[in-house]
């Protein structure tokens, strides 16, 4: 397989400075993108079907090579923060790298040209449009396999096979929070006295043409657009966008995959600690519902404690899966019905109310609750 700019982080051994190794290795990966290009007719770009193709180019044979032993055997003891700071840093390298190789051949014509491609042929494809696909599939590629990498690091399941885990993988690449985030930072990265002609270039009418583009496909030429539509402010603007978007989406990556992992790792721990896990569920999940709201982090605590007190425990309770409103009753009868000391069903409730942040005053009451029965049970 041949090597991509996060790959060669392990082959480079991670060294700052060696700028000609760098655009050696951009070199290498945009001629390979080139290749890419040629397969690609006017109506793949106008549809974002490139988007597609690209995907399936990108990840297939990649992520059947990376994983986390791959990552192991390149920095064995190193902690995972560590290893995906050094990734992100070199991606955003890398990024800044093609920008100014590519920024050279954009003009403000190009993005007229996208609307008019039409059924053309990549023959046909100006040398301008060829180049800012170029720079696309360049970065987009880049900054998916630097989120998967991330993942992985983490040791955080991501199966591209499961339609759930590939759309995970593609909002946290390419999601930085709205466009507005990704205007702003991009105003405050550019020299002040082009800073208007960015915002009017982002939000205004050049981005006409794509608006037909899937919501993918769009997010990602418009970030390009900003580079095509200001030729005057050239190469330096288009190595900043590169590298800031790079380096937001792998802190944004970074972000999510550790947030996980933490959830992860406290739902290993409540359920390698517990000596009642079938009465941990139940009262995980009352705490969860007892302010009628449920957090993204308290889900994916639940989901992988109900997973792990199956795994360890052979635990599934058929009877708590059916359950829509939970009856506080029931549990508090539970409780009362298990012998012995339950304080490690006290200390599991009480992270549990933690996961999402600080105890609110509702999962306060429970908890209290829930120590005066356990108490008295």
């Amino acid at each position: 397989m041949t090597q991509t700019p996060t790959d060669t982080l392990g082959a480079t051994g991670d060294k700052d400075g060696d700028e000609a190794a760098d655009r050696e290795a951009v070199e290498r990966e945009r001629a390979e993108i080139r290749e890419f290009i040629k397969s690609l007719s006017g109506d793949d770009i106008k549809s974002g079907g490139w988007f597609t193709k690209l995907m399936g180019q990108a990840m297939n044979s990649y992520t059947q090579k990376v994983d986390w032993q791959y990552f192991q055997d390149r920095y064995q003891g190193v902690p995972a923060d560590a290893v995906v700071d050094q990734r992100i840093k070199m991606a955003a390298r890398y990024a800044a790298l093609e920008g100014g190789l590519s920024a050279g051949a954009y003009s403000a014509a190009v993005v007229a040209t996208i609307g008019s491609l039409g059924g053309a042929s990549p023959a046909t494809f100006p040398a301008a449009v060829a180049t800012m696909m170029v720079d696309v599939a360049f970065i987009t590629r880049l900054q998916l396999r630097l989120a998967y990498d991330i993942a992985v690091l983490y040791r955080v399941p991501v199966d591209l096979s499961d339609p759930d885990d590939m759309w995970k993988l593609i909002r946290v690449a390419f999601t930085i929070k709205g466009g507005e985030t990704v205007r702003e930072g991009v105003v405050k990265a550019v020299p002040a006295m082009v800073r208007p002609l960015v915002k009017r270039f982002y939000s205004g009418s050049v981005l006409t043409a794509a608006k037909g583009l899937p919501v993918v496909g769009k997010h990602l030429l418009q970030r390009n657009i900003i580079k095509i539509g200001i030729p005057a402010v050239g190469v330096p603007l288009a190595v900043l966008v590169n590298r800031y978007t790079t380096l937001v989406a792998g802190r944004h990556a970074q972000a999510v995959f550790r947030n996980e992992a933490r959830v992860i790792e406290l739902a290993e721990s409540l359920s390698e600690r517990s000596r009642h896990p079938r009465l941990l569920l139940w009262v995980a999940w009352l705490v969860v519902t007892a302010d009628a709201k449920i957090s993204d982090d308290e889900a994916l605590l639940m989901r992988h404690l109900v997973r792990l007190v199956r795994e360890r425990h052979q635990v599934a309770d058929e009877r708590l899966a059916r359950v829509v409103d939970i009856d506080p009753a029931e549990v508090w009868r539970l409780v009362e019905a298990e012998p012995g000391d339950v304080s490690d069903v006290v200390d599991a409730a009480e992270r549990v109310a933690a996961v999402d942040g600080a105890a609110n005053a509702r999962e306060k009451a429970v908890l209290s609750e829930l120590r005066e029965r356990c108490r008295r049970a």
